[in-house]
């Protein structure tokens, strides 16, 4: 069975209303489907890259062909995987976790996004603490690190409610102007002060090793 190659396909995070996992094919087309239909508004534009922006066949192709790419490239020395977030067994999200030599590091970035008709309901806080639970109580990791344009509201709230403390600000482009980015750095203890959300994780045991963590 493909499992038994490439395990990250059996990992499964589950909070009071959410599961995270990797998608079927017909759950990845309903995934880009969603994306065609709206991200964010039109004038808040949240990514570096305008990918959003892209005409629907393009935009819905770029969801797809992202999710197969981060998939081809998993190694213990990088990785990254696009959890797609279930809701009531709808695709509403992705929220990504990523990490470089995580054995030695053990340190843990990400992104996400969520579909404009689902958000203001509290789905980023939980998804994004559902992968923080898998950060720290499965990975070991030591730290987790996120950066947010200063305009994008709704994700500087999430960092701030889930504990992380502002790490400095950086600059970068957005739509081709200058933006400010606000970085954020969680710490193992800070996470352990403000966990709210419960989350368990299923089939991580067999994934430890392909992530770099079967030593932490």
């Amino acid at each position: 069975m493909l499992i038994d190659h490439f395990p990250v396909m059996g990992l499964r995070l589950r909070s009071p209303r959410l599961e995270l996992r990797l998608p079927t094919h017909d759950e990845l087309a309903e995934l880009a489907e969603l994306a065609v239909d709206g991200i964010h508004e039109p004038d808040m534009m949240p990514f570096g890259t305008p990918w959003t922006e892209l005409p629907p066949e393009e935009l819905a192709r770029r969801v797809i062909q992202r999710q197969w790419k981060t998939l081809s490239e998993i190694k213990p020395e990088s990785w990254a995987l696009n959890l797609v977030v279930f809701m009531d067994g709808k695709p509403v999200g992705v929220q990504e976790i990523e990490a470089d030599d995580f054995a030695i590091q053990r340190e843990v970035r990400s992104e996400s996004w969520l579909g404009l008709r689902h958000q203001g309901q509290g789905i980023g806080t939980e998804m994004r603490a559902a992968m923080l639970h898998l950060a720290f109580a499965g990975l070991r990791a030591e730290e987790a690190v996120s950066v947010a344009y200063t305009h994008n509201h709704a994700s500087l709230r999430v960092s701030r409610k889930l504990g992380y403390a502002e790490n400095g600000i950086g600059r970068g482009i957005s739509k081709g102007k200058l933006a400010f980015e606000q970085r954020f750095r969680l710490t193992r203890q800070a996470w352990e002060d403000h966990r709210s959300v419960n989350a368990t994780i299923e089939g991580l045991e067999p994934c430890l090793s392909l992530l770099g963590a079967e030593n932490v």
